[in-house]
C-alpha cells in the first residue's frame, strides 16, 4: 500500500494534518529571517529604470555564465571543442526540455547534493515532465518576490487566510460527499481539489471558502471561471474576495469578466515557470510586468532570431536567480510578446512590460495553407452558454470543438461557435463542435485549451 493510499484512507482531520505537517516542511524551505528584507529590496527595486536593471542583469549573467561554462557538466561538456565565446549569450545554443529531461542531474552545479535541495518535479502535463532542485536560499529568495509582486501588490500578506482552487488530488476521485478540500494550518490555506467540481459541488466549494474567511483564491483560470459560472447557474452566493489571483494558465477576457462578477472583487493575472526561468504578475494598471531579477528573456522566431517587440515568439530563458541549477538560453516552451522598452505603465514600476501571453508553443492550429494560428479565445467572447471548451486539430484539414453547455445552450449556440472558429480557420478547415459532459485534464489538473493531434514538428515548423 502507498502513502497516497494510506493518507486517502485517514479521516478527514488526518488529512488536514498531513497537509499541515507538509505546509511546515515547505514554509521551512521557502521563508527565513531575510524574507522581510528581500521583500522590501524588491519593492524597491520597481522604481530602477533600464539602465540600472541593465547593469544588474549584465552582472548576475555574467557569473552565471561563468558557473555554468566551469562548473555545470552538461554546459562543460559543451564547450569542448565548440567556437564562440562562453561569455557572450549570444553564442550558446538554445537549449531543449528533452536534454534536461534526459538527465537533469548534468545541469547541477559541482558539488550539489540534491539530497539536501528541494525537488521540485513537475507534472509533465504537457508530455514532458521534468526533475528540477533548488537550494532553500534560491526558494527563499523566489518567495520573497511572490510576496512582494503578487500578495503585496494586491493588498494581501502572508499570514492572511487563502484558499487555492488547484489540481491536487486531495480527497480520492471517487470520492462522491463533501470534504473536497483540505486545511493546511502551517500555511492558513485551504485547498479545494478542482477534479470534484460540479453542478452538484459548487454550493459546497463556495461555503467552505466563506467558512474558512479567505481574503483571497488562487488557481487555474479554467478551474476559477468553472466555479464562477456554475454559482450564477445555480443562483448560489459566492464570499466577497480582496483579489482572486490567476496562475499556470493563460487568463482570458470572457474567464476574467464572470470570475469578477461572482467574487465582487479584480483578477489578476500571475505567469511562472517550474525551472524558474520566467515570472510576471499583473499590476493594478492591468498590465503584466516581468520580475527581472529571475531571468533574462529572449524572444525569437522560428529560425532563432530575435523579434521586434510587440510580436509574439518563442520564449527563451537564462535564469539567474538559480544558481544551483542554472539553465542557459532555455527553450521555456511559451510563446509571448514583450512591449516596447519605451512603454510606462500608470501604476509607476518600472519593470518591462508583457504585452501578451500566447500560450504554448503547441497550442496552435495549422491550416492546410501553413498558418499557425494561436489566441482563439476570442471565439468563445460575450455571453456564450457554454462552462468550458476545447479545441482539438485532428488532422491537418478537421478541427473539433468539444463544449460543455451551460443553461440557455442551443443548436443556434452550436452553430454561432462554429461559425466563429471557421472564419478565423478559413474554408479550408472542416470545423465540428460537439457536446461533452466534461473536458479531460493533464495530469496537474491543467486545461489545455487547444490541443494538436499533428506531429510536434508539423506544429512547431
Amino acid at each position: 500500500m502507498s502513502w497516497l493510499d494510506l493518507y486517502y484512507r485517514l479521516p478527514y482531520p488526518g488529512r488536514c494534518l498531513a497537509a499541515s505537517l507538509r505546509g511546515f516542511s515547505l514554509d521551512r524551505w521557502r521563508y527565513g529571517a531575510a524574507t522581510p528584507r528581500l521583500v522590501e529590496e524588491a519593492l524597491e527595486r520597481e522604481s530602477w529604470n533600464g539602465f540600472e536593471w541593465q547593469d544588474y542583469q549584465s552582472e548576475a549573467l555574467a557569473a552565471q555564465l561563468v558557473r555554468a561554462t566551469e562548473h555545470v557538466p552538461f554546459y562543460r561538456r559543451l564547450w569542448r571543442g565548440r567556437t564562440g565565446d562562453p561569455r557572450r549569450l549570444a553564442d550558446w545554443p538554445v537549449l531543449d526540455k528533452e536534454s534536461l529531461r534526459r538527465d537533469p542531474r548534468a545541469f547541477l552545479t559541482d558539488g550539489s547534493n540534491p539530497r539536501r535541495m528541494l525537488l521540485e518535479p513537475t507534472s509533465g502535463s504537457t508530455g514532458t515532465p521534468l526533475t528540477l532542485w533548488r537550494s532553500r536560499w534560491t526558494s527563499i529568495a523566489w518567495y520573497a518576490l511572490v510576496e512582494a509582486r503578487m500578495r503585496r501588490w494586491n493588498g494581501v500578506a502572508r499570514g492572511d487566510r487563502w484558499a487555492v482552487l488547484g489540481g491536487q488530488l486531495v480527497v480520492p476521485a471517487s470520492a462522491r460527499r463533501p470534504p473536497y478540500w483540505v486545511w493546511n494550518v502551517a500555511s492558513r490555506q485551504l485547498y479545494l481539489s478542482s477534479y470534484h467540481l460540479a453542478p452538484e459541488t459548487a454550493a459546497d466549494y463556495l461555503g467552505a471558502v466563506e467558512r474558512s474567511k479567505a481574503s483571497y483564491l488562487l488557481g487555474y483560470a479554467s478551474a476559477l471561471s468553472s466555479l464562477a459560472r456554475l454559482a450564477e447557474e445555480e443562483g448560489l452566493t459566492a464570499p466577497r474576495l480582496r483579489v482572486v489571483l490567476s496562475n499556470a494558465e493563460p487568463l482570458y477576457a470572457h474567464q476574467r469578466e464572470v470570475i469578477e462578477r461572482v467574487f465582487g472583487c479584480p483578477v489578476r493575472d500571475t505567469y511562472g515557470t517550474a525551472e524558474l526561468a520566467g515570472a510576471a504578475s499583473e499590476c493594478k494598471a492591468g498590465n503584466l510586468h516581468l520580475w527581472s531579477e529571475v531571468a533574462v528573456t529572449e524572444v525569437l522566431d522560428d529560425d532563432g532570431n530575435p523579434v521586434a517587440p510587440g510580436l509574439p515568439g518563442r520564449l527563451v530563458a537564462t535564469t539567474l536567480l538559480n544558481g544551483d541549477m542554472p539553465l542557459v538560453r532555455y527553450e521555456v516552451g511559451d510563446r509571448l510578446a514583450l512591449a516596447p522598452p519605451d512603454w510606462r505603465c500608470s501604476c509607476g514600476c518600472r519593470l518591462p512590460l508583457v504585452a501578451s501571453i500566447e500560450g504554448r508553443l503547441d497550442d496552435l492550429v495549422v491550416t492546410p495553407e501553413g498558418r499557425r494560428i494561436g489566441r482563439l479565445d476570442p471565439v468563445f467572447k460575450g455571453d456564450v452558454p457554454i462552462r468550458e471548451a476545447q479545441i482539438v486539430q485532428e488532422t491537418r484539414t478537421r478541427v473539433e470543438m468539444l463544449v460543455v453547455p451551460a443553461p440557455g445552450y442551443s443548436p443556434r449556440t452550436r452553430a454561432e461557435l462554429g461559425a466563429r472558429l471557421a472564419a478565423r480557420l478559413g474554408p479550408s478547415m472542416e470545423v465540428e463542435v460537439r457536446e461533452v459532459e466534461h473536458l479531460e485534464r493533464g495530469r496537474s489538473g491543467k486545461l489545455r485549451t487547444v490541443v494538436s493531434k499533428l506531429p510536434r514538428e508539423e506544429v512547431r515548423s
